[in-house]
Formats: structure tokens, C-alpha cells, sequence
């Protein structure tokens, strides 16, 4: 028995598996790197709205894409995008009538 684990494919195209053959949303291309928030939180919706492929509401959809893709880029996020996905989220619950998210500057 192998102390590895056998892939049938490498472990940088997983995360790209998941988006496209999961029950995920068929996203606009380069949505996560827009330059408005808005922008990227309006996309989203209109991506969970039309997709067949999800399984929960539109706003857990997208915000969940949202989340899977700010924590599969983990550390090799430049700070500067992820504080913009941070409030992606934000403007995604605004879309969806839902509170924002109270942070610690905003107090």
C-alpha cells in the first residue's frame, strides 16, 4: 500500500473541477476580479438567479462561491482583492435585502 494518496488529476485543477462540475453557478469569466464590489456581488446574483445547477437558495449560491473562492485562494490572495471580495459580500447582502456585516472599523 501507498503512503500517497493516488490523483487522477493534479491537485491545481481540483478547485477548477468544483466550480465546473459541481453543483456550483456558471459564473461570468473574471468575475472575481473586478474592480467594483458592486459589480462583483450584482454578477453573482445574476448568475444564482438563472443556474440551474444549484440547490439552495440564489443567496446562499452565490455567497458560497463567493466564500470558496476567497478561501481556495488562501494566502495568495493579494490583500487588496480580498478586502474588495470582503465587501462583495457586503453588497450581496444588501442585494438580497440582508443585513451588513458589522465589522470592527465600522463601529
Amino acid at each position: 500500500m501507498s503512503s500517497q494518496k493516488d490523483r487522477s488529476e493534479p491537485a491545481s485543477q481540483w478547485s477548477q473541477k468544483v466550480t465546473e462540475t459541481s453543483d456550483s453557478l456558471d459564473l461570468e469569466d473574471g468575475v472575481f476580479t473586478l474592480e467594483d464590489p458592486k459589480e462583483i456581488a450584482l454578477s453573482l446574483k445574476c448568475s444564482a438567479e438563472r443556474s440551474s445547477r444549484r440547490k439552495s437558495e440564489p443567496f446562499r449560491s452565490a455567497m458560497s462561491m463567493l466564500t470558496f473562492y476567497i478561501n481556495r485562494a488562501g494566502k495568495h490572495l493579494p490583500e487588496e482583492q480580498r478586502h474588495r471580495l470582503e465587501q462583495a459580500k457586503d453588497e450581496l447582502r444588501v442585494l438580497y435585502g440582508r443585513p451588513r456585516k458589522q465589522s470592527a472599523d465600522r463601529k
